[in-house]
């Protein structure tokens, strides 16, 4: 039978366990607003600069183009930026990433190319680190949460275009978690070099080209000179926002969960002590008439 007081400090440990998961609920609802505001308030943009650049490349001829637009023919090496949290209690968030990393990693060894690894984030790094090993080319954490800098994606994006110009990789593609809704995150892979155009996107645009025809000004290798660097920070600016929303959607429900289990098992606990209790006193009194009866 339970130790009555065993039992009370269990209850006890469990609702100053309760009492933190509804702290952090709190918290995560109170920021997600704003960081989901963010997320979406970056997406025209970010989508719109994608449809141009990918117009440009539908249209591109490989030969001409510029390698940031339509990658390197020879593409031997593949840098992957995975994105994840800095921070854990944010249920299967992390997990999710870290699993598609390691598939996406398997299928490029598997088409014979070698992978160098941006960790954007402290978790999936950690997770990662011991099947990492050399192919480590860059780590950066606490440049999510509520207020994401584009500064903190310049610096990325920066880092990325050094590497890509000095020719250590020829192909860069990113996976994070884009921000559904409060309970749903998805697991996104996009390609930032070669830039990705979807096949039902190059039907569009022949089709619009067939009835449009745009100039640009300055000429488009100018403009593609500006543009693509730009459309990379812009990229993963968006990323870093969307994984920042989908991270405090993921924990705002995880701790939600977290809260009503600690109350289900408080419930549980608290039934057995007041059981054992009166089995205690049940058992006290017959000791007690016994004693008497002896008398």
């Amino acid at each position: 039978m339970p130790n009555l007081k065993d039992l009370k400090t269990r209850i006890n440990s469990v609702k100053s366990t309760q009492k933190i998961t509804s702290a952090m609920k709190m918290v995560a609802a109170a920021k997600l607003r704003r960081a989901q505001e963010a997320a979406e308030s970056a997406r025209p943009y970010s989508s719109r600069m994608t449809e141009v650049i990918a117009g440009l490349a539908a249209g591109a001829n490989p030969q001409s183009a510029p390698a940031l637009l339509v990658g390197r023919a020879a593409a031997k090496t593949h840098l992957l930026i995975i994105v994840s949290a800095d921070r854990g209690l944010c249920g299967g968030f992390n997990g999710a990433i870290t699993r598609a990393a390691r598939e996406e990693i398997a299928q490029l060894e598997a088409a014979g190319k070698k992978v160098l690894i941006y960790i954007v984030g402290r978790k999936s790094g950690d997770a990662l680190a011991g099947e990492i090993g050399d192919s480590l080319f860059e780590r950066v954490e606490q440049v999510q949460g509520s207020d994401v800098a584009y500064g903190s994606a310049a610096d990325i994006a920066a880092r990325v275009l050094e590497g890509f110009e000095a020719g250590q990789f020829d192909a860069v593609s990113m996976l994070y978690n884009r921000f559904v809704n409060a309970i749903t995150q998805t697991v996104t892979h996009q390609s930032l070099v070669p830039v990705e155009v979807a096949e039902t996107q190059q039907g569009e645009d022949a089709a619009a080209g067939a009835r449009l025809s745009y100039d640009y000004e300055p000429e488009e290798d100018e403009l593609l000179a500006a543009l693509l660097p730009r459309n990379i920070a812009t990229q993963i600016f968006s990323a870093l926002l969307e994984s920042s929303a989908a991270e405090l959607a993921a924990r705002m429900t995880a701790m939600d969960n977290a809260t009503r289990n600690a109350g289900d098992m408080i419930d549980r606990l608290t039934l057995v002590y007041n059981r054992t209790r009166q089995a205690n006193i049940t058992k006290e009194l017959i000791e007690i008439i016994s004693g008497a009866e002896a008398l």
